[in-house]
């Protein structure tokens, strides 16, 4: 289990480092930032929907390497996928992160790496916040806080 532990960490590591669709997605056709008052992160996310499908998606913002390597993840997980697919799979990396017993799905593909988070009560707010941050620009509200 180490083994995978470290996988897991290098992948973060590495979205970290180079994280993934980091700029703004013109044209976008939704918006909103997202703000974690405990820590600090803030981080805005740009989407372009067309026909109910998220065409494009990408994030910029400062944060912590479990908040930007989720950012980054998610834009890459997201990108394709239908509203509805992507408030579905929402509700499957949430539960990941933050019920207990709950086993990562094939459809969350390298999100599971951000299972371990649930054993750090204070992390999850930095796991969740791109994720909250989407659901809020799909809804159309400018943004959106953790607290």
């Amino acid at each position: 289990m180490s083994d995978l532990r470290e996988l897991y960490q290098e992948v973060i590591l590495d979205h970290n480092k180079r994280p993934r669709n980091y700029r703004v997605a013109e044209p976008h056709t939704h918006h909103a930032d997202g703000y974690n008052p405990l820590c600090g992160d803030k981080v805005t996310i740009y989407a372009d929907v067309e026909d109910g499908v998220v065409k494009d998606l990408s994030f910029q913002g400062d944060g912590c390497a479990i908040s930007t390597a989720s950012a980054s993840i998610l834009t890459e997980a997201i990108k394709g996928k239908t509203v509805e697919e992507a408030q579905a799979l929402f509700e499957q990396f949430h539960d990941l992160v933050t019920l207990d017993d709950v086993e990562p799905s094939p459809e969350l593909g390298k999100l599971a790496v951000l299972a371990g988070v649930k054993d750090y009560p204070n992390r999850v707010k930095c796991a969740t916040l791109a994720w909250h941050t989407l659901h809020a620009a799909l809804e159309e509200r400018e943004s959106v806080s953790t607290e």
